[in-house]
């Protein structure tokens, strides 16, 4: 066992605990990460020996290194960053000082959680010792209850599918539906997992998860109701329908999978939040955050202003929600994203989505909205090694969420790790959730083609994109430049009027991203698209050293 800053690691358990016995949870690679850190004490490793060693044969990204150990700082709490140090340009340095050896068994038989009081709380109990009256304090003792006594995660036991049991298929199709279901639901962090074999060590199930497979004439239907445990009350049902022939097995699985998933995700997610929002009372926010959704459904610039006026209206009148918040400050990065505000409404808008999302992290650190727009705005800033970060966290509250694939995927292609991009784009396109995303991930695909000079490729999904929506016309200038490219000079010019019929007095200049902090890879290879728009007849400007993503 290795013993360092009030922590004890047991690689042949894979254990990490407090000296106190308490169990501190680390997914596998993050512990993988931790035990290769510690046995290396103050030893500096390069992020390449950390990715050969942690993922060894598996191809990874950075990101999935950034998010190991941001989860070990936070393990550890070392919220100061002064156990796992970054050593700019060379790698990552333990600092703590580790010694190995064989404690007494006996003390990890039985470990407790311990419980750490806050500090209104230690004063309290100090000052009722010493005789001093409580109420000298002015302590809000029901606001303090939940941090003194905190509700445990909901625990989940997914039960074995049922699907007819004359048909092999159906079994096929519903093991591998509960292979990915489980592979997803075992990455977010406000649920345990357990199963019969694991409840005596973990603790009891809270919830089951029932789950039905059927086929109905040429679609499969997956129902999965969570179902309360004590009471026995169905908490959820969540229904999700796939076209038996669309795509291979491993895509039907895959969706079916995604379909109850993202939905079951979001519903965790309101469990983290609930006793929040019945404090808010916030019906007439509630309504006017579904009518700002329904006016930017269709992706026009006319109802997204309308949607930005709704919004901002309700949060004068409710400043303090936090739902309302994170609407308004997301609706206002895709107003950016789309190129939507002019240069000085633009910056206007960006430091108003920051300040809003900054509130809202402080008030729901865990949240599934915050989490994704502030990986979108990380995004959208250009912000991409904190990006790479945010975009996993908001995937490790839900990985089926195919807005934070999306941005992440964007982040990497900025970064010039366009291969990666698209397999980004490309898992949240075999999700395909949610549904109102889908064109970004297939714009996205379709970009990372185009970079890659895979023109056919490019067109097929740039194309699908803009059947659900040309969103600012920026789609219709990478299918300029793929037909262009392929020598179709007709179908690229045709394409270029619609891109400059939704964009007036765009120019080479005024179409491409804002370059800080992206790689010589992106600005080479996006400066090539622009010169292409620029001989199909988009009119000139200073051709800039970035180019033509985005949405």
């Amino acid at each position: 066992m290795l013993f360092f800053a009030g922590f004890v690691l047991d690689p042949d358990r894979m254990e990490l605990r407090r000296d106190d016995g308490a169990l501190v949870r680390l997914r596998p690679k993050a512990f993988e990460l931790l035990k290769l850190l510690a046995s290396n004490s103050h030893r500096i490793l390069t992020k390449d020996e950390i990715l050969a060693a942690v993922w060894k044969d598996i191809h990874v990204g950075e990101d999935s290194l950034f998010q190991c150990i941001r989860e070990i700082r936070i393990a550890l709490e070392d919220t100061d960053r002064q156990i796992v140090k970054v050593v700019s340009g060379r790698g990552y340095l333990f600092a703590a000082n580790v010694s190995a050896g064989r404690p007494d068994e006996t003390a990890f038989r039985a470990p407790t959680r311990a419980v750490r009081l806050p500090k209104a709380w230690a004063a309290a109990l100090l000052a009722a010792i010493a005789g001093l009256p409580v109420a000298w304090f002015a302590l809000p003792l029901p606001s303090l209850l939940p941090d003194l006594f905190p509700a445990p995660r909901p625990a989940l036991m997914i039960l074995p599918i049922a699907a007819p049991a004359d048909d092999s298929t159906s079994e096929t199709l519903a093991s591998g539906i509960a292979s990915e279901l489980l592979s997803g639901l075992s990455t977010i962090r406000s649920v345990d997992l357990v199963s019969a074999d694991t409840a005596r060590e973990v603790g009891p199930a809270t919830h089951e998860v029932r789950l039905d497979l059927h086929r109905n004439g040429e679609n499969w239907h997956l129902q999965a109701q969570v179902i309360s445990v004590e009471g026995r009350q169905v908490d959820t049902v969540v229904d999700t329908i796939s076209d038996a022939s669309d795509g291979d097995g491993r895509q039907l699985r895959a969706r079916l999978a995604a379909g109850v998933g993202y939905a079951l995700a979001k519903r965790f997610d309101a469990w983290d939040e609930a006793e929040g929002r019945r404090r808010s009372g916030a019906t007439a926010s509630d309504l006017a955050i579904v009518q700002a959704i329904a006016s930017i459904n269709q992706t026009t610039r006319e109802r997204f202003t309308t949607a930005v006026a709704i919004l901002t209206k309700q949060l004068s009148a409710d400043p303090d929600n936090v739902d309302l918040k994170i609407a308004l400050a997301a609706l206002q990065l895709r107003g950016l994203q789309l190129n939507w505000y002019d240069t000085e409404a633009g910056a206007e808008a960006e430091r108003d989505a920051r300040a809003l999302l900054e509130q809202a992290l402080r008030e729901r650190p865990q949240s599934m909205a915050v989490l994704g727009a502030y990986c979108r705005l990380l995004t959208v800033t250009n912000e991409f090694a904190d990006s790479l970060v945010a975009c996993a966290q908001a995937l490790a509250v839900n990985p089926w969420d195919g807005a934070a694939l999306y941005n992440l995927g964007l982040t990497q292609t900025q970064l010039g790790r366009f291969d990666d991009a698209l397999s980004t784009f490309l898992k949240a396109e075999l999700f395909d959730t949610p549904d109102e995303a889908r064109w970004t991930w297939l714009l996205g695909a379709g970009l990372a083609n185009l970079l890659l000079d895979r023109n056919e490729e490019a067109l097929d999904y740039l194309n699908r994109s803009i059947a659900i929506t040309p969103g600012s016309g920026r789609s219709y200038l990478l299918v300029a430049a793929a037909h262009w490219r392929l020598g179709r000079e007709q179908e690229a010019r045709a394409a270029l009027a619609k891109g400059m019929a939704l964009r007036p007095g765009a120019t080479v200049e005024n179409v491409a991203l804002p370059t800080k902090n992206a790689s010589p890879a992106f600005l080479d290879a996006s400066s090539r698209v622009m010169r292409t728009l620029a001989e199909i007849g988009l009119p000139a400007g200073p051709i800039p050293d970035g180019g033509a993503a985005g949405q």
